[in-house]
């Protein structure tokens, strides 16, 4: 679809939206690491959108949240100003998913009206919104997972929520990139659209494990790199008594998958270069396999770093944002490789 035609205000909004959701998921994680994500133990849609606006309300939400185990195990030292400063990153991270429903709904509804979405936007669009409340449902049934016997979220129950983030941008940024396509895709090589698709498969699997590492805190253990506190296996990586939980549940085991699938990640981005070195490839997807391994560069270095120095904040959050990237180069690759 050419970009000169009406589609181009389509394809800016979705891309505006995209900015949003990785905004949200960059909050997000700052939200978990600096343990925010259970301040607020209640979701109201509307009343929610305003913080306490007197003494009265903050010690109201404060005497809500000393009725759950993270408070009574983990910060039972906290006074008022140090439950504000918890309180202000869970309610940005809501107020920012509140900012994306209004930023999808009300250009959709000036596009519908104005009549410039066909059938098959609108079916798409709509999909968009049910992805969103969807994202909105299980980031209230992750938070609610720590309110009763939790002192933080479900790993499980994060991943999903996570994963749901990146899916949503993945469909947004996809619905984008097909309305500011130009021309017709290239032929592609038959092999790089393969080895993209395994990538893309992959990835999902490392991202959900990555978002098990930080549900269990996992980085912050086998601080050494390439070996894991000087083994190939690490110490502890199987407990008998938890048969294939380990899988899900053992930080040992879930570093151990995270560090597996980061080689193979390099491994199959590596292989896709060398594929496109040897395969008559347009100015698009070349720029589309040097961003791919620009991120998948930056990302296993990111990795290594977060590691070696036991998970701090910046570098965490960092690594997050990598996974942004490397997720939307990812998309890129599989879409300027795509047949049509």
């Amino acid at each position: 679809m050419n970009s000169s035609t009406p589609s181009r205000p389509v394809a800016i909004w979705l891309l505006s939206g995209c900015f949003l959701i990785f905004s949200m998921v960059v909050i997000g994680g700052i939200t978990r690491l600096t343990g925010s994500g259970l301040s607020i133990t209640e979701w109201n849609v509307i009343m929610g959108a305003i913080p306490p606006m007197s003494q009265q309300d903050w010690e109201i939400a404060f005497e809500k949240y000393k009725q759950i185990p993270q408070y009574t195990e983990v910060n039972s030292y906290f006074g008022l100003e140090e439950f504000k400063s918890i309180f202000w990153w869970e309610f940005i991270h809501r107020l920012v998913g509140r900012l994306i429903g209004v930023v999808f709904l009300l250009p959709f509804l000036y596009f519908l009206f104005t009549r410039k979405l066909d059938a098959a936007m609108v079916r798409k669009s709509v999909l968009l919104f049910a992805l969103g409340g969807l994202q909105g449902f299980l980031g209230w049934f992750m938070v609610k997972s720590g309110l009763t016997e939790l002192t933080s979220v479900s790993h499980i129950r994060l991943a999903i929520h996570l994963t749901t983030a990146f899916i949503t941008f993945g469909f947004t940024f996809w619905f984008a990139l097909q309305l500011l396509e130009k021309e017709k895709p290239a032929v592609a090589s038959p092999s790089i659209r393969r080895w993209s698709v395994v990538l893309l498969t992959v990835l999902t699997v490392q991202l959900i494990y990555g978002a098990f590492v930080a549900g269990l805190h996992a980085g912050k253990m086998f601080n050494t790199f390439p070996m894991m506190n000087g083994d190939v296996l690490p110490t502890g990586g199987w407990v008998t008594a938890l048969g294939i939980e380990n899988i899900f549940n053992n930080p040992a085991t879930v570093q151990f998958i995270h560090r597996f699938f980061a080689f193979a990640i390099v491994f199959v981005v590596g292989k896709i270069y060398l594929l496109s070195k040897h395969s008559a490839v347009t100015r698009l997807q070349d720029i589309a396999v040097k961003f791919l391994l620009v991120s998948i560069s930056i990302q296993f270095l990111l990795g290594i770093l977060t590691v070696l120095y036991q998970a701090p904040i910046t570098l965490s959050s960092l690594h997050q944002i990598g996974a942004f990237f490397l997720f939307m180069a990812t998309i890129l690759t599989v879409f300027r490789f795509r047949t049509h």
